[in-house]
């Protein structure tokens, strides 16, 4: 009664049970730890090869468009909300590191694919087996696409070339597990406690940014006397600012066409290495601070959340002399800013602000101040930056040189570029490419558990037949070896010799491979950073193209030497 009521079911609800049922138990398996290591997100994948397996030998079958569907557009959720919780620091990161992290990266591609090679030659794997495995050893499609594509130009039969799905099938379980390995290996091995790494990142980010501090400095050169503020020496570079001023014992808000008299007391703001140095053009260093305590002035930090200012200069909106105000610095993704004139204000930044109560008031109630819209999630940028990322995916980056072989960066490599690129511009109109730190997460891990348990239960269908019949077994060792040789070598090396920071080279690990279930992996290990996620974004590009090109350049090379 219950097999009739199973298979009367539709080929979709049919398909929305099953993959419930493996990211259910997958998750619940991924929560098992054993010595603090635990399969994390991979567990789907698990569970997914387990139900595809039983599914199999029932006779139970999902219809393929839904479940190519579902894989596809979990991955595109997931690649996306990466990329709109990375975009406002990527260019940082990838002018700070990006020549090293796609040194290492294109490393791991570049020896994968030379042991690919000598796998053949010495071991005598078909030349469309060898290509196969080692696509699914490094978990990308589109080197499989490529490597076929490349094998039907050469005019192979089609029975030849089917040989590379099922090298790819076979090799791929194990080409996610083996980065999983190499991280558990690198973290077992070097002692690594992923917070505390995560916590170490962030301070060297920080520190990146010149440190924001204070200091009050009495005006005793007499020559400055009936100049304004913007005239001081110092102050015309921008990167310090006038917060108060005490005039006779009166705290007073300054602005920079306030005149300056010997005796008045200023208020500094800016990068400390700085602070000292101006204050040396000004005069001599205050030993009392300047507090708004017992004063009517006060200070309070107020959000950016109204559409008409966004993109606006502090300068063009007038905020100061609107109101009255002096808005000392600015938080902007965590980092702490001078607010000079010409910045540009962006949605959820955090504006330090002084004034007199009802002036802070009408600040707030101009830019925004809403703690409610910085929760609230609009789909619809969303849904722009999918559909422009999916267009950019679908663009021949080989622009035809390479004939029936494009280059392009697929449905991952493109929702990902258009999330860093939206999410750095900010907003567009009214569109405003910021998504809530909950939705955010939510979406990404449903996501890739979408994709992983669609991955797991289609190759659960045919993974143990494979294993157990011809080479298959033997092609799985030779896909280990392809997956771990290289990563294992390169992340030991980056680690000790580069002194990569282990958070990062997990990032460059799931980069190197094109594999968003390891991204998802890494970033279980310490959630609130986002170094693995940084790292990802920065050598995905390139080793997307690299990944499609490696299998076309080693087939050339076997078959133009007589190795082929």
């Amino acid at each position: 009664m219950i097999w009739h009521f199973i298979t009367g079911m539709s080929g979709v609800a049919l398909a929305v049970m099953a993959l419930s049922i493996i990211g259910t138990f997958g998750l619940m398996l991924g929560r098992v730890t054993v010595k603090g290591a635990g399969l994390g997100i991979g567990g789907v994948l698990f569970a997914g090869l387990v139900v595809g397996d039983i599914a199999s030998r029932l006779g139970l079958h999902l219809e393929a468009e839904v479940l190519d569907f579902v894989r596809e557009f979990g991955l595109i959720l997931f690649v996306y909300t990466i990329g709109i919780q990375v975009g406002p620091g990527f260019f940082t990161a990838l002018k700070k590191s990006g020549l090293k992290l796609n040194l290492i990266a294109a490393t791991i591609v570049v020896s994968g694919a030379i042991t690919a090679g000598l796998i053949h030659v010495f071991a005598g794997v078909p030349l469309p087996a060898i290509l196969g495995v080692l696509s699914g050893a490094v978990t990308n499609t589109p080197s499989l696409g490529a490597a076929q594509q490349v094998l039907r130009d050469m005019g192979l039969p089609g029975s030849d070339v089917g040989l590379t799905g099922l090298g790819y099938a076979v090799a791929y379980p194990f080409g996610i597990v083996g980065i999983l390995l190499t991280m558990m290996a690198v973290r077992s091995v070097f002692r690594i406690d992923p917070e505390r790494v995560a916590k170490e990142f962030e301070a060297r980010r920080r520190q990146e940014v010149a440190s924001i501090g204070t200091l009050d400095v009495e005006v005793t050169i007499e020559a400055l006397a009936d100049r304004t503020i913007s005239q001081l020496p110092g102050l015309d570079a921008g990167d310090v600012v006038v917060s108060r001023l005490m005039r006779a014992g009166q705290l007073r808000v300054p602005h920079d066409t306030t005149w300056v008299d010997v005796g008045d007391v200023l208020h500094l703001v800016g990068p400390t290495e700085r602070l000292r140095e101006v204050a040396a053009g000004l005069g001599t260093v205050h030993g009392v601070p300047l507090t708004t305590k017992g004063t009517d002035l006060t200070w309070e930090r107020i959000v950016v959340t109204s559409d008409h200012v966004l993109g606006q200069s502090i300068a063009a909106l007038n905020l100061e002399g609107r109101f009255d105000v002096r808005i000392s610095r600015v938080v902007r993704t965590g980092v702490e800013l001078v607010a000079p004139p010409a910045l540009k204000l962006q949605f959820g930044d955090i504006l330090n602000v002084i004034g007199r109560r009802e002036d802070l008031e009408k600040v707030a109630g101009f830019v925004g101040n809403s703690e409610q819209r910085l929760k609230e999630f609009d789909p619809i940028p969303m849904f722009i930056g999918i559909a422009f990322g999916i267009a950019l995916g679908s663009i021949d980056l080989s622009f035809g040189l390479l004939g029936s072989a494009p280059i392009k960066l697929g449905l991952a490599g493109g929702p990902l570029l258009a999330a860093i690129i939206l999410s750095r511009v900010g907003h567009v109109g009214s569109f405003v490419w910021f998504m809530p730190p909950i939705a955010n997460h939510a979406l990404r891990e449903l996501g890739i558990v979408l994709f992983l348990a669609v991955v797991g239960f289609k190759s659960g269908a045919h993974f143990l037949d494979t294993l157990t019949n011809g080479d298959g077994l033997s092609w799985v060792a030779w896909g280990a070896l392809i997956t771990l040789v290289p990563l294992m070598v390169t992340a030991f090396v980056a680690k000790t010799i580069l002194k990569v920071d282990y958070l990062t080279l997990c990032g460059v690990l799931s980069g190197s491979m094109t594999d968003p279930p390891a991204l998802a992996f890494a970033n279980a290990m310490a959630r609130n950073s986002e170094a693995q996620s940084l790292a990802y974004a920065t050598v995905y590009p390139l080793v997307m193209g690299l990944r499609i090109l490696s299998p076309q350049i080693l087939a050339l090379i076997l078959v133009g030497s007589g190795l082929g």
